[in-house]
């Protein structure tokens, strides 16, 4: 099969060239943001998308503002042919219209960008409040890297909706304050995270560093959070009894904890109780060097 079946673009010119055809044929475009290394997660985001015969454009695009300069932008996997080859295979199987935007760092960052934020020159895009918690707190760099790359892409494509997972809650919640706060005329959809059949881990780019043994005990984390879920159902909504499901069962395959959050889903607030606008419980945690993260969502829907 050839991976020439999806349209491959690397400058803003041709996308929006592109774009403008599909605009004069009345198509609606869903736009799909990834770093690349693709699994099954983002092609569930794609199919998403492609709803009622929309086009879609997949960004692929390892986003340097998202790095500060201790971690993995150097070893982050880039695999864009087999990414191609994949989505070809998913919009043949799916009869899809899929283009692919897989930019240069110079074409996203003309002015250059640094992942030292104190050299960092130009145009950045920040959500204050909601970006300084949670996993804002131990990579503070990161939601303003999020919030410039998807406002630059949300120019760039002009699509009328846009496809996150919910996997990354807080980037969700980010960018529908970003899309309220800075009026993007478009919608942006939250798809449920999409699970490994047989134990429940969230797909991720980072699993594929985890050794067996690691792999075997990181579902423990998504146990915790379905004993809490559990809880919920059964009429529990105190903080501490829900966090301590989840950390028991997380404990019990020594999984180091960064943290555990029952926050609010409107501004990420920490909740003592769960009220009538429910609420997200969310955490970190560590496998070696390689750092994870879930969620569900309690009494609501994104």
């Amino acid at each position: 099969m050839s991976i020439e079946a999806v349209r491959v673009f690397h400058t803003v010119a041709e996308v929006r060239a592109w774009r403008e055809g599909l605009r004069a044929q009345g198509s609606g475009v869903g736009l799909v943001p990834t770093m690349g290394a693709l699994h099954a997660g983002h092609l569930q985001l794609v199919t998403t998308a492609g709803a009622k015969d929309n086009a879609v454009v997949v960004s692929i695009f390892v986003n340097p503002a998202q790095f500060a300069p201790h971690e993995d932008l150097a070893t982050y996997p880039r695999t864009l042919t087999q990414d191609i080859a994949k989505l070809s295979a998913h919009a043949q199987e799916h009869n899809l219209t899929l283009a692919v935007f897989a930019p240069s760092v110079s074409e996203m960052y003309p002015r250059g960008i640094t992942t030292d934020r104190s050299k960092q020159r130009g145009t950045f895009v920040e959500v204050l409040g909601q970006s300084e918690v949670l996993e804002g707190g131990t990579r503070p760099h990161f939601f303003r890297g999020v919030a410039t790359v998807v406002s630059k892409l949300f120019h760039i494509v002009c699509p009328d909706f846009a496809v996150f997972g919910q996997k990354d809650i807080q980037q969700c919640c980010v960018l529908r304050a970003m899309v309220t706060d800075l009026h993007f005329p478009l919608t942006l959809v939250v798809a449920p995270t999409v699970r490994d059949p047989q134990d429940g881990l969230a797909l991720s780019s980072r699993n594929v560093y985890l050794s067996d043994e690691q792999r075997q005990r990181a579902p423990a984390f998504y146990r915790g959070l379905c004993c809490a879920s559990d809880l919920f159902a059964a009429g529990v909504v105190d903080r501490e009894q829900l966090i301590a499901a989840v950390r028991q069962q997380a404990e019990k395959e020594g999984l180091d904890i960064e943290y555990i959050s029952l926050s609010s889903p409107d501004d990420l607030s920490e909740l003592q109780q769960i009220g009538s606008a429910g609420a997200i419980l969310s955490g970190a945690w560590r496998m070696g060097s390689t750092r994870l993260i879930d969620n569900v969502l309690l009494g609501f829907t994104f």
